[in-house]
């Protein structure tokens, strides 16, 4: 999969930028705060309708717009495909695949599959449970469409089941009962999203072990992955063998249920639910220990690298390549971490790197190069047609 053609509208800084892209690496270089890393990103947000940088949709928008909109033209093999996503904070985005409108934004999962290494990512291994949370659903919902209705049905359920807690205390009968029918509705969307998750795990940790052996050379230690959950069944944190029996749906659909029931007075005293996909982690080894506490800082940014070349790795033995989107990351790099990450961009489909100076770039990577700056995105090298941004 490649991105052919890239447009977008109001996005972030962009009035607008028109941009004719190919196969291969492709180089946005421009000094910082011109505006290159926005342009990917724009690419990363057809993927999983967030950002990596921001939380809401709000700063993606042009300051003084009411609206923004990234269109791309993608090839898939010998197949054609445009996506049109206009965002509209405060109300519902609208999406459209091929000129036809989708019901719901979140049809578009699945379509575009990228995979995003930035700076922001060492918050993978030091940050709290909530960015580890983030980026096992966002590869749920890249790998199995379907899955991201149940995560948005599972936080429209915790929602509501908060709120109620906030009040059952005190209240008898009828809003006991409501209680029970929310409690019904948790464990049925958590059994799913556990059992999703402990599958992905289990794919994903042989891709991180040989991703971390590659990136920290020889004698380092063995990198691994465990699965730490409210429900004792899905996981205490260690580190998940080789060929690991799961627990199935059922199982851990009753499982957190008698967990929840247990834990019921402790949430009406608290006033919010407990237990659930909501309070889990996953936890990243190296050796013995978790990574979390005891890594140093080269070894985080090897673990942290190690995870998205071992996504990278998992999307593609499923069939096809996603776009790699290295986001100013090269100039952070020691050598041998740049060379196991430009053997994968080399190798892959499709690569967009950022940079603010071309020699930041590992040699066989400057093949198409787009210059930001001064209110304009060029592509200069390579015998893609050069075309102009507006004015940022």
């Amino acid at each position: 999969m490649y991105v052919r053609h890239l447009q977008v509208g109001s996005f972030r800084s962009w009035d607008r930028v028109d941009l004719a892209l190919g196969p291969g690496p492709t180089v946005f270089v421009g000094r910082n705060g011109e505006g290159k890393t926005n342009l990917v990103e724009a690419v990363g947000y057809l993927a999983t309708m967030s950002s990596h940088r921001v939380s809401g949709d709000a700063p993606l928008v042009r300051h003084g717009a009411g609206q923004a909109v990234v269109r791309a033209a993608l090839r898939r093999g010998d197949r054609e495909l445009l996506v049109e996503v206009e965002i509209n904070p405060g109300r519902a985005n609208r999406v459209r695949v091929n000129r036809a409108p989708l019901p719901r934004p979140r049809e578009v999962l699945g379509l575009v599959r990228t995979v995003l290494f930035a700076p922001e990512d060492l918050s993978l291994v030091r940050g709290d449970p909530t960015e580890r949370r983030r980026f096992l659903d966002e590869l749920l919902a890249t790998r199995t469409p379907r899955l991201a209705g149940v995560r948005s049905d599972y936080e429209r359920v915790l929602k509501q089941r908060n709120a109620l807690l906030k009040t059952a205390r005190m209240a008898r009968g009828k809003a006991m009962e409501t209680l029970d029918v929310w409690d019904g509705h948790l464990t049925d969307l958590g059994g799913q999203l556990l059992s999703a998750r402990l599958r992905l795990v289990a794919d994903l940790a042989p891709h991180v072990a040989e991703s971390y052996a590659g990136v920290a050379g020889e004698g380092a230690a063995v990198a691994a992955l465990g699965y730490s959950s409210t429900v004792p069944l899905a996981g205490d944190g260690a580190a998940l063998g080789a060929g690991a029996e799961l627990p199935s749906v059922e199982e851990l659909t009753a499982a957190m249920a008698a967990r929840v029931a247990e834990r019921r007075g402790d949430e009406l005293d608290r006033g919010m639910t407990l237990v659930g996909p909501h309070r889990d982690d996953l936890v990243l080894h190296l050796g013995p220990a978790p990574a979390k506490g005891f890594a140093s800082h080269g070894e985080s940014w090897s673990l942290a690298l190690a995870l998205k070349l071992a996504t990278f790795a998992l999307l593609r033995a499923e069939g096809e390549d996603p776009i790699l989107v290295l986001d100013d990351v090269f100039a952070t790099l020691d050598a041998e971490r740049r060379a196991a990450l430009a053997a994968v961009a080399r190798s892959a489909e499709q690569t967009l790197i950022t940079a603010a100076v071309v020699d930041d770039v590992p040699p066989e990577l400057r093949g198409a190069r787009v210059e930001v700056g001064g209110g304009y995105a060029v592509v200069v090298k390579d015998a893609i047609a050069a075309t102009e941004g507006g004015t940022p």
